[in-house]
């Protein structure tokens, strides 16, 4: 049984998805190793360095079906890596000694390296599939509510008014950057590794620059200029984009729950019968999403802060700290393929409550517009005076709980400055959404391009 959520049978699904789960498997992992040695294998044949013939049959095995996965067990608890069991059974399957060519020239960690390499590049794409569909679900909500009114929140207390399209607009504007990042991370992410013992070549004489650029474009990876053995900015990079794509996701999530508590009631996450259910208390709906991505964001953060600890790494070769990543590396993407997943079915079918929207901008009886009115009385009477006078009447209505708009039109300064009719229109919060439609316009015009 699998000790682990991600590789649970039961929560699986909910902490990672089957086809990240997937590309990190062993299965896959080997596959990958085999797919850079028949890469190496082909190009060394086409350059005359090893005979066409071996290559031939070396690419004939390069199939992790062939691999015994009982034996390679054993062999990487001997040798303390996996690539020199896998190099040695494909050696043996290989027939008349064409595996003698195999691994020609290169070392363990250019294969571990290039294939994890090829890992990243397929888990980036299934992220960007995600991370689309997110922004398609954004950009609807903002358009289907850009002049929908609600109330903008400030250390969990009400401040002005807003729409719900603009709040939406705020965590597609965000998700337009994260685009903009997957982009361009790839041609610093998606290069290869091919060095030789201490990245020099020295093995493969003046031919080695030649092999390394054959095997990349072989591969299409970019190539390296140097080698980065340990040099591990471009793993650590990667892990850093997904801890801000699922911090854009944590703070979503916290969002959703705080909107979604009974007493506010303006979005609930998808309904589906049994979804979010209580083991005791029939009447519950738990927003089952934004908990789990609440769950796995700081997890992912953690691990993350591991990957930067692994960047310092000992001369050409590294002594453990290398290890951190092959740990850490797949349970971020799993987790941020879980996380991505979760924030797509919420934000997808989120059920919007424009009718509590408006309830809660009531709530206060009108102390939610202050600032509008402050800012209406700032040119006649000043700034400053005109905050004051606003404030004291705030805290009147507080403390009495009398009507705002009864105290500002009672009030003597006021009205000889504003007549009861606007002060009506200033504490009608749909009067007061400043450029909230033009913002969302503008952020779906982004979209659109």
């Amino acid at each position: 049984m699998a000790a682990t959520l991600i590789d649970s049978v039961v929560f699986s699904e909910m902490f990672s998805t089957n086809a990240m789960s997937e590309i990190f498997s062993d299965r896959q992992r080997i596959q990958y190793y085999l797919d850079v040695e028949a890469a190496l294998a082909r190009v060394q044949a086409q350059l005359s360095i090893i005979p066409q013939e071996a290559a031939d049959e070396i690419c004939r095995h390069c199939h992790a079906v062939e691999i015994d996965f009982a034996r390679l067990k054993s062999q990487t608890e001997l040798i303390g890596y996996p690539v020199l069991g896998v190099v040695q059974q494909l050696v043996a399957l290989c027939s008349g000694g064409a595996g003698q060519w195999c691994h020609w020239g290169t070392t363990t960690q250019d294969i571990t390296d290039t294939a994890t390499v090829l890992q990243i590049r397929a888990a980036l794409g299934l992220v960007e599939t995600e991370v689309d569909a997110i922004v398609d679900a954004l950009a609807n909500l903002a358009k289907d509510y850009r002049d929908t009114p609600m109330v903008a929140r400030s250390n969990l207390q009400q401040a002005v008014p807003i729409t719900f399209g603009y709040k939406a607009a705020v965590w597609l504007a965000g998700f337009h950057r994260h685009q903009q990042r997957l982009q361009e991370i790839k041609k610093r992410v998606l290069v290869g590794e091919f060095g030789g013992a201490a990245g020099n070549l020295a093995s493969l004489g003046d031919r080695g620059l030649a092999v390394q650029s054959g095997i990349m474009e072989a591969l299409k990876l970019g190539t390296p200029i140097i080698a980065w053995h340990t040099m591990r900015d471009r793993i650590t990079e990667v892990a850093c984009l997904l801890g801000l794509i699922t911090g854009t996701l944590g703070k979503i999530a916290l969002d959703i729950k705080l909107m979604a508590q009974t007493e506010v009631g303006e979005v609930t996450e998808p309904f589906t019968a049994g979804r979010g259910a209580s083991s005791t208390m029939p009447q519950k709906h738990n927003p089952v999403s934004s908990v789990y991505i609440s769950g796995m964001v700081p997890i992912i953060r953690q691990q993350v802060a591991a990957l930067l600890n692994a960047m310092e790494e000992d001369h050409e070769r590294a002594t453990g700290t290398w290890e951190i990543e092959w740990v850490v590396l797949p349970e971020i993407f799993c987790l941020s393929a879980a996380a991505l997943a979760q924030a797509r079915f919420a934000l997808s079918g989120l059920n919007v409550h424009p009718e509590n929207m408006l309830r809660n901008l009531k709530l206060t009886g009108g102390l939610v517009s202050s600032e509008a009115v402050m800012m209406a009385l700032g040119p006649k009477i000043g700034r400053e005076k005109a905050h004051d006078l606003v404030y004291r009447i705030c805290s009147e209505a507080i403390e009495t709980g009398r009507p705002f708009a009864e105290l500002l039109k009672e009030n003597t300064e006021v009205a000889s400055k504003i007549s009861d009719d606007e002060v009506d229109k200033l504490l009608d919060p749909k009067n007061y959404l400043g450029l909230c439609g033009e913002m969302v316009d503008r952020t779906l015009a982004k979209q659109e391009r």
